[in-house]
């Protein structure tokens, strides 16, 4: 069962006035490698979270930690392409682990089944926050999914080109008493729907994603999708 939401929020995509020169004088780029090749993410789609852009500390994003916690610590600097993905920058990130002998993101405890080896911004904190550069293919209204985990909810916000655009998010908790591993509520996935309703004008733009309250959540992606009436 998918929860939804219960509260819609206004987020407008801007390239007039002060939020041109706050893109115009951004020096962060997006993201790109071996096997993405680059360029802003586009909308109606999925934006990535792991995809976040380049430019380091206080310019692409801001975190607590010095180290990437997911790749390269928790999972093994064994070469592979997710294990280290990323791992010289300091957001954590990890991906989904399914046919493990001890079951992790394949549990029966979520709410809904992510893809497999899906990667995720993670071990997130208050105050902690990354940029996406986007490009919207075309203006009009936009409903906003986000597949995530959260062991105790809490707040995130939404940012564009660096000034506050609605309330805080709520972000609905996927704790499960039921799971008899402790460290696995970490890995209940869920899917929220409608947690934002969007009006973008097309081109290219900065989202910042801020991490209000609790943290502890692994952030997936957020899909936009063209409003139906």
């Amino acid at each position: 069962m998918k929860n939804s939401a219960s509260i819609f929020i206004v987020v407008i995509f801007g390239l007039c006035g002060c939020a041109t020169n706050h893109f115009k004088d951004y020096s962060g780029q997006p993201f790109q490698d071996s096997r993405y090749p680059g360029g802003p993410q586009s909308i109606p789609g999925r934006v990535q979270c792991a995809y976040y852009d380049l430019g380091g500390e206080g310019v692409a994003y801001h975190v607590a930690d010095t180290a990437n916690n997911g790749s390269g610590k928790l999972n093994p600097a064994d070469g592979t392409y997710l294990n280290e993905f990323r791992m010289h920058e300091n957001v954590s990130t990890s991906y989904t682990k399914f046919h493990r002998t001890e079951v992790i993101d394949d549990n029966p405890y979520d709410l809904v089944r992510p893809p497999e080896n899906q990667l995720y911004v993670g071990w997130t904190q208050p105050g902690e926050w990354f940029n996406l550069t986007v490009d919207v293919d075309h203006a009009g209204i936009y409903t906003v999914d986000l597949l995530y985990t959260s062991n105790r909810g809490g707040k995130i916000a939404l940012e564009d080109n660096g000034k506050r655009l609605a309330p805080d998010i709520n972000i609905i908790s996927t704790k499960n008493t039921n799971d008899p591993v402790a460290w696995r509520q970490w890995h209940h996935w869920n899917i929220m729907t409608n947690i934002a309703r969007v009006k973008l004008p097309a081109g290219k733009s900065v989202l910042t994603v801020r991490i209000v309250s609790e943290g502890n959540m692994n952030l997936a992606s957020f899909d936009f999708k063209p409003e139906t009436k």
